[in-house]
Order: C-alpha cells, then sequence, then structure tokens
C-alpha cells in the first residue's frame, strides 16, 4: 500500500534522511522505532509533503507522492496525526470532528462521531467540552479522531504514547488494534518500545536517518545488541 525507497531531507544544509526504505502492507501496523532525532518524524513528514524531499521515492497505492501537496495526499487517503496533537482548543470536540470530515470513500471505513464515541467513551462524554478543556491524552485520542473522520485507508502515527497517563496508553492500544481491525493500516513512530510491540506486526529501527533493522519482534529479541545500540536511553 505504501512503499518509501531511498528516500534522502534535509532542513537546511543538515541532511537528515539517508536513503530510507520501507513498506506498509493493507491491514499492516509497523512500528518505526529509535531514539529522539533518529528520523522518524521527518520521515513521516516527508510522506506527508511536509518537508521537502531530496530524493528518492514515495508510492501510496502505486501513485507517487512527491510532487503532492500535503493537502492532496490526505485527498488520495493517507490521515496523519502529529506529534504536536495540533487540535483547535476554541472548537468543542464535536467541532474538532466536523473540521476532519471528508466524504465516504468506496474503499475504506466510514467513520462517524458516534462510531468515534465508540472508539473513544472519553471524548463522548466530554463532546461538548472545549479542545483546551481536556487532558493531554483526551487531546491525542482527539487528533486521532479528527484525522479518521476523513475516512483514510491507512494513517500515520507520530508518537501517540509520549507524555500521556498509562491508562491511557491502554486505551491507544486498544484503538490500534480496532483500526486494524477496520481495516486500516498503520504506520506508527514510538519509542516505547512496550507498546509497539504490543500493536504492531513488525519493527523497523531508524537511526541518524537510516535504518539499522528491518524484521518481526521475535527477530529483534534475538539480537538483543540492536536494541541495547539503538533504543536504549
Amino acid at each position: 500500500m505504501l512503499e518509501v525507497v531511498n528516500l534522502t531531507a534535509r532542513y537546511g544544509r543538515a541532511q537528515i534522511l539517508n536513503g530510507v526504505t520501507l513498506t506498509l502492507a493493507q491491514h499492516e501496523v509497523v512500528a518505526l522505532l529509535g531514539r529522539n532525532g533518529a528520523g522518524k518524524t521527518t520521515t513521516m513528514k516527508c510522506i506527508m509533503g511536509l518537508v521537502e524531499k531530496k530524493a528518492g521515492e514515495i508510492r501510496y497505492d502505486g501513485r507517487s507522492l512527491m510532487k503532492l501537496p500535503p493537502h492532496m495526499i490526505c485527498r488520495v487517503g493517507l490521515g496523519y496525526v502529529p506529534e504536536e496533537r495540533r487540535i483547535f482548543p476554541d472548537l468543542t470536540v464535536e467541532e474538532n470532528l466536523e473540521v476532519g470530515r471528508r466524504p465516504p470513500r468506496a474503499d475504506a471505513p466510514e467513520w462517524t462521531e458516534d462510531h468515534l464515541f465508540e472508539l473513544f467513551p472519553n471524548l463522548a462524554e466530554r463532546r461538548r467540552n472545549l479542545g483546551k478543556q481536556l487532558s493531554g491524552g483526551e487531546q491525542q485520542m482527539l487528533t486521532i479522531a479528527r484525522t479518521l473522520m476523513g475516512n483514510p485507508r491507512a494513517v500515520l502515527l507520530d508518537e501517540p504514547s509520549e507524555g500521556i497517563a498509562p491508562v491511557i496508553v491502554e486505551q491507544m492500544a486498544k484503538v490500534i488494534t480496532e483500526l486494524k481491525n477496520e481495516g486500516l493500516s498503520v504506520l506508527l513512530s514510538e519509542q516505547n518500545l512496550h507498546f509497539a510491540r504490543a500493536v504492531s506486526d513488525r519493527a523497523i529501527i531508524i537511526e541518524k536517518g537510516a535504518l539499522r533493522f528491518e524484521g518481526s519482534f521475535a527477530e529483534l529479541d534475538d539480537r538483543p545488541e540492536i536494541s541495547q545500540q539503538y533504543l536504549a536511553v
């Protein structure tokens, strides 16, 4: 479904990505692991057209995304949940969801407010609260829900467990599992190895903008030196 080949990118004169190659299949959850500054967020922003690509190729359902602007990338069915959340603080939960609404797609699950409130009971209870009145975990839920209102076929989740309470992290794991059950593909950027292992089919480790490992978590467990070198704090 999603294919990234030899992707390179720069911020100014600093090269951040050095030939990143990865794939995301239909109905698959893939964890993109690495420390802060490893290049995980930059990879996602490049895929979404938010950071200029210097070389390589990005294809979604066989279509090149290299020259498409971000709004067109969203329209082809690729959703993005940024680490910064970026909800509208002075709009209610319901109004934030309405901002993300797009027409249904024939090849993707249709998400309605009622469906999302079943997935996120916390938001259902606070549907008329302003975004700024929500906790950090609830804001993360709202960001994901707003993205789903666009009825994507695949979603990029950037650090969904970062800075939220453990009980909300558990709920987030259930949400990602449900997204997969609904037929979505998920590329998940994470530092939390335990969380990533609980929800993902396989792992990709990135360090200094280059891939250092790709495989199952069983294969990663067989090579503890990899986790120690690229994931240990």
